[in-house]
């Protein structure tokens, strides 16, 4: 592990020295004060997302769970990680501590005597408006609801602002650690094992440390620690559990153990993993929705895992609840690899650390073994480069490390960022989540409609590498409508400061969804967007958003979406296909039966007419339109001829009944469904084409019509160049060419 120490020097100027001053003796000079870095982020615990109390509630369980998942992604096991968290008034944690107190600090209202001392306990605002009213008595008030109090009421009182105290338990079953290493890993600020060029979640240390030094300050307990480690070189569960009671000194920096022991651990069901509890004080009503949606996006980056989650208040039993993510995959990302820093991403500092720590006999061999993406060949190119350079400063293959001087490593610093033959980055120090996992988190979570996911190829910027991967869903449980942007880094849900992220960026002004048919502002649509890299480039000391910036992943987020979009393009389309056609067919269902009852309308009345026509004296089956009335214009008549023969047989059908209105609707039934089922041979509604229909589409034989015809009614047939349809009822006119018809089959 690599210690770093932060120094923070507090300089206290004093006012300048008066002439002629008596007591000038009296001032002294400046004073300089070196602090521990636990001391540092004990009084800048912003810094570390301790902002406030809700917020450090929100942060110490999030930072404990992180924890647990990097202890079971090391050992490669799945994570089963457990979190309960319990409330407690001010009265009740005095209780779990052993504190005796008055009924004036338990109440807030009576001393010792039994007085009820008000102003002790009211607003300034209050002591000025009962002196304002001539030191008349007024009736005592409830401190919560403003209300008279009843005289000689005993009723137990609570303070409206009183503290609420959190105690934390999280397990996990994990690696576990050694134990002699608790008090340093969890005792020590800035000292870790994730220093180095790989994708880690957490990278200064500060986590477990920084919920420590907030216990210590909130309510002044210690941590405790239940651990069991995992042999390394086995495999198998260690002979014993250790339990640790961890306090920290923040001016030294060092961890203060109050109790470490040993148990043996079960032969019969030997248990690994780690139990971490600490007792803080937090604000749990303006930061519940905040834990609950971290462990719904958490559960979305990390499908493998099992996270369960139950609160309970001491207070109010109606008030607890529990929540439960049960494991989706049993496929997790592979491990990330420490790999040496790219040549475009050093700096004057990070190669003056190196030249001190290599072990390196030459220089050729230093920058062919400390730094990636040089070979041998390359190597001595740039050394020979570096030789024409116009400066005092000269370079050697066979010089030392340790001789490079100040002016030599800030050439060599140059002249490796401004190169570009370097091979890309070594994408093995990344583990990205996969498109497989991420849309079974997405599916477990969400439950979408419509659901694509995309990863762009490998990229990096100033030397880091960075992969992005991207989602895009439709519809879902509790799924607002417009765009929703969900973010990651490094697989940590990120939830405050969105409005700046690079994802919203590009998912807002970026991305044309009209493109891809989507509705932006009425459709429900879930964006989410991972980002992994070695550096994650952060926006502020909070951690919480990746600014749109760097050019390099604002492209690469783009293309992500885009694919995306894409993808679900290409269904919507199929889709809404399939939505018209069922709305067609709805609407010809709807609208059959008064169709066949004024089919069979039309035949009685010809049946009638033909009964009357009995002398001949009219020109048979002649239908003459309705004459226009008063001064227009008189429309010409047409008339309709029917042929005899198919007149009589229809009629005869007609008085032997075996036309009707139900065997017409039913007719019209058959045709409807026959024009649904042809076609496109698409069924369903994920667009997927059905094989069947399509193979038989492809052998289907002559004279069978794939798509509908819409046709006209003919009413003049005089016209011998148009295509004509005949039927017993009417003759009709095609609206476009056909083939001769009838077709005669082979």
């Amino acid at each position: 592990s690599i210690q770093l120490h932060i120094h923070s020097i507090l300089t206290v100027i004093m006012p300048p020295k008066k002439k002629n001053s008596k007591a000038a003796g009296n001032y002294r000079e400046e004073v300089q004060v070196s602090k521990s870095p636990a001391e540092f982020f004990a009084e800048n615990q912003a810094i570390a997302g301790f902002d406030n109390m809700g917020k450090s509630l929100y942060t110490t369980l999030r930072e404990l769970i992180e924890n647990s998942l990097d202890a079971c992604e090391s050992v490669n096991v799945l994570p089963n990680i457990s979190v309960t968290i319990e409330e407690m008034t001010q009265s009740q944690f005095n209780k779990v501590r052993g504190l005796k107190t008055s009924s004036s600090a338990e109440n807030g209202f009576d001393n010792d005597d039994g007085i009820k001392d008000i102003d002790l306990f009211m607003k300034k605002s209050n002591k000025r408006k009962s002196k304002s009213t001539g030191g008349a008595s007024e009736a005592p008030t409830d401190p919560v609801s403003g209300a008279p109090e009843e005289v000689g009421s005993t009723k137990k009182k609570r303070k409206a602002n009183a503290e609420a105290y959190f105690h934390i338990t999280v397990r996990d079953n994990g690696c576990g650690m050694s134990h002699e290493a608790i008090p340093n890993l969890l005792g020590r600020v800035l000292s870790g094992s994730k220093y180095g060029v790989r994708q880690t979640r957490g990278k200064f240390g500060l986590g477990a440390k920084m919920a420590l030094i907030w216990s210590k300050k909130s309510t002044g307990v210690p941590i405790t620690i239940t651990t069991a480690h995992m042999n390394n070189d086995q495999g198998t569960p260690g002979e014993f559990i250790s339990k640790c009671v961890l306090d920290i000194d923040i001016y030294k920096n060092r961890p203060r153990v109050i109790e470490h022991s040993k148990q043996p651990n079960n032969s019969d069901s030997p248990w690994i993993g780690t139990e971490f509890q600490v007792l803080i004080a937090g604000n749990w009503t303006t930061y519940k929705s905040r834990v609950v949606q971290y462990l719904q996006q958490l559960a979305i980056i990390t499908p493998y895992a099992m996270l369960e989650l139950n609160y309970t208040n001491a207070s109010d039993a109606k008030r607890s609840f529990g929540i439960r993510y049960e494991r989706r995959s049993e496929q997790m990302p592979p491990p990330s690899k420490e790999v040496k820093h790219h040549p475009s991403s050093v700096n004057n500092l990070l190669i003056q650390q190196l030249l001190e720590r290599s072990r390196c006999k030459t220089f050729l061999k230093f920058l062919c073994t400390e730094l990636s993406s040089i070979s041998p060949s390359l190597a001595k190119r740039l050394i020979a480069e570096l030789k024409g350079t116009q400066s005092d400063a000269e370079f050697d293959e066979d010089m030392s490390p340790a001789d490079v001087t100040d002016k030599q490593i800030t050439i060599l610093v140059q002249m490796l960022r401004s190169v570009e033959l370097f091979k890309a980055p070594d994408g093995s120090c990344l583990s990205p989540l996969g498109e497989y996992n991420l849309n079974l988190g997405i599916q477990k979570v969400i439950e979408p409609d419509l659901i694509a996911t995309a990863r762009d190829r490998p990229s990096a910027y100033e030397g880091h590498p960075f992969i992005v991967e991207a989602a895009v869903s439709l519809g879902g449980s509790d799924a607002k409508e417009g765009i929703n942007i969900v973010r990651f880094a490094n697989r940590i849900p990120l939830l405050f400061e969105g409005g700046a992220d690079v994802a919203t960026r590009v998912a807002q002004s970026k991305i044309k969804w009209s493109l891809y048919k989507i509705d932006h502002k009425r459709d429900k649509i879930n964006v989410f967007v991972s980002i992994v890299s070695t550096k994650v480039p952060f926006k502020g000391t909070g951690k919480e958003y990746i600014g749109d910036d760097i050019t390099e992943i604002q492209t690469s987020v783009k293309r992500a979406l885009q694919s995306c979009c894409q993808q679900l393009r290409a269904h919507l389309t199929k889709r809404n296909a399939l939505r018209d056609e069922r709305e067609r067919r709805s609407r010809l269902v709807k609208y059959a039966p008064d169709v066949s009852r004024s089919i069979f309308g039309i035949l009685e009345v010809m049946r009638k007419r033909k009964e009357e026509d009995v002398d001949g004296s009219s020109e048979p089956h002649s239908f003459p339109r309705k004459r226009a009335r008063g001064n227009l214009i008189q429309a010409p008549v047409l008339k309709h001829v029917l042929d005899p023969a198919l007149v009589q047989d229809t009629m005869g059908k007609l008085d032997r009944g075996e036309i009707s209105v139900e065997k017409l609707e039913h007719g019209l039934m058959e045709a409807i469904e026959a024009q649904s089922t042809s076609g496109d041979g698409m069924e369903g509604g994920d667009g997927n084409v059905n094989t069947k229909n399509k193979n038989a589409k492809k052998t289907q034989k002559l004279g069978q019509v794939s798509q509908p015809i819409f046709i006209v009614p003919q009413y003049d047939d005089e016209d011998a160049s148009a295509t004509i349809i005949r039927h017993p009822l009417f003759t009709f006119r095609s609206n476009r060419p056909l083939p001769v018809w009838p077709i005669t089959v082979d």
